[in-house]
């Protein structure tokens, strides 16, 4: 996947011939498109309430449960997600600005900034809601909710899914800035990010820590993270923080060192 990132990259992050796609008046950050995706997430949410015992019930069999392959898998998914997303968004930035590849280096950045949205978003929800994990209950109660109870406990830090969130923020992120310059791979970016990150949200409820409403939840404020930050970012390209950190000067030095500064002439 970064391999694909890095050979769509162009050669140099200073003055480059605008795309096509930066050529067309970007959207409005708020669009009825938002309304309909947030009524579908709500709805499936509110959808799911009366199923969750069911789903984490036949997840905990214990004839799933010994399956190796789920819980290796299982693992190995939720490492992917976090703290998959954050080093993956860490390292492109990294790159994009030795390598003046500014297409990777906002990437980088913007993964990281909806990561921090999205996170930020999650534990006011989960610290709000105070909804109990699913090992803490069993499966006989998934409306065990105490408002304003999950703060300091994460015990009561169910709703929503963090885990979901943050591969969806990602998932989000990765496809949105890929199609600003891969856009022919779309259909094939984007299923892979998102699969990935469903899978990563059905990790933990087989992991037990969360149930499918939280990972649903989880799923929409990643989703509209991650769209928001790239949205927002293109729409407004000399916004302070990317003049800041896309502005940095990282060059590789002569010696194999790496020489670091900061302008806000990007």
């Amino acid at each position: 996947m970064i391999a694909a990132v890095l050979l769509g990259a162009p050669g140099s992050g200073r003055a480059q011939t605008p795309m096509a796609s930066d050529s067309v008046r970007a959207p409005a950050l708020f669009t009825y498109r938002d309304a309909v995706l947030a009524a579908g997430f709500a709805g499936a949410t509110v959808a799911m309430f009366p199923l969750d015992r069911s789903v984490a019930r036949r997840l905990q069999n214990p004839s799933v449960q010994s399956n190796r392959f789920f819980t290796n898998g299982a693992t190995d998914l939720r490492l992917v997600a976090d703290p998959g997303g954050l080093i993956v968004g860490l390292s492109a930035y990294g790159v994009g600005r030795v390598a003046r590849w500014k297409n990777v280096a906002d990437l980088g950045l913007h993964t990281v900034e909806a990561l921090s949205v999205a996170g930020l978003t999650t534990v006011i929800f989960d610290g709000l809601i105070g909804r109990a994990r699913p090992f803490v209950v069993g499966d006989t109660n998934s409306t065990d909710f105490h408002f304003g109870h999950g703060f300091g406990n994460h015990d009561r830090q169910s709703f929503p899914s963090g885990h979901a969130t943050s591969g969806f923020a990602f998932a989000s992120t990765f496809t949105s800035e890929s199609a600003r310059w891969w856009p022919h791979a779309t259909w094939i970016v984007g299923p892979l990010m998102y699969g990935a990150a469903t899978l990563s949200g059905f990790s933990r409820m087989y992991d037990d820590r969360h149930w499918a409403s939280d990972i649903i939840s989880g799923a929409a404020i990643g989703t509209f993270a991650g769209i928001k930050v790239v949205r927002y970012n293109h729409r407004h390209p000399s916004n302070m923080i990317d003049r800041f950190f896309l502005g940095s000067m990282v060059e590789a030095g002569s010696h194999g060192d790496v020489k670091a500064g900061f302008s806000f002439t990007y």
